[in-house]
């Protein structure tokens, strides 16, 4: 799905600037920017890589939710030593097998997408897409790596996924809080209640201001957390 300027119905879509892109992946900004805006190097123009799903007209360019998870699973890819063009092939080709515009992290990948690297890297010259990326089990392992934490609706694409494991209970889902980064249980975004505990001065203290339990609290702060020390490693 694509939303364009005169379309303002954003739930269940989830909205993204480039920033919180970066800081839910761990992938440079200019890295995102170069992969849904396209680059130039000489005179050879490189297009994007898919076309994200939001367009609010004013020259900006923000993610989905289904954006943010196909960046993960390029990220994989391309930290694995495949080329962006390799994965610009991948993505051609899955597109057309799968039938979903952004094609890697849907669930069908998983299975497909062995035959899909395969068909590349007879036509690449990416090492055989390294060794066709280092065989099958490690492919799989790469796939099922990235998209572990993941949840997927009845069409194979994702819906829901929990950045640190279902067991930590913080949930990103395009149809809750325009998808940030909440706690699953109160449906509290995490940033809001990381933020309070650090004006309250306790966990407890910001447990009472939002009347939620501590256990929510602690959680979010956690999470918030980690995200500024990987930021700053």
């Amino acid at each position: 799905m694509h939303v364009a300027s005169n379309d303002s119905h954003l739930v269940g879509i989830g909205l993204y600037t480039v920033a919180e892109a970066s800081r839910l992946l761990d992938v440079r900004p200019s890295t995102l920017t170069r992969w849904l805006h396209g680059y130039k190097v000489g005179a050879t123009h490189y297009p994007a890589l898919w076309t994200p799903q939001i367009d609010l007209g004013d020259d900006k360019l923000y993610l989905g939710f289904r954006d943010l998870m196909e960046a993960r699973v390029a990220d994989a890819f391309m930290t694995w030593g495949l080329s962006h063009q390799s994965v610009r092939a991948a993505i051609v080709r899955a597109r057309e097998l799968i039938g979903d515009d952004h094609p890697l992290s849907t669930n069908r990948f998983k299975t497909d997408g062995k035959t899909i690297f395969m068909e590349v890297a007879a036509q690449e010259e990416d090492v055989r897409l390294i060794d066709l990326v280092r065989g099958q089990w490690t492919f799989r392992e790469i796939v099922a790596q990235t998209l572990k934490h993941v949840d997927f609706g009845p069409d194979s694409a994702p819906i829901r996924w929990w950045p640190r494991g279902k067991a930590a209970r913080i949930v990103i889902d395009p149809t809750r809080s325009f998808g940030q980064p909440i706690d699953a249980d109160t449906s509290v975004p995490a940033a809001a209640l990381a933020r309070a505990a650090e004006i309250e001065g306790s966990v407890e203290a910001a447990a009472r201001a939002w009347a939620v339990p501590v256990a929510a609290v602690r959680r979010a702060v956690e999470f918030e957390s980690e995200l500024i020390q990987r930021k700053a490693a």
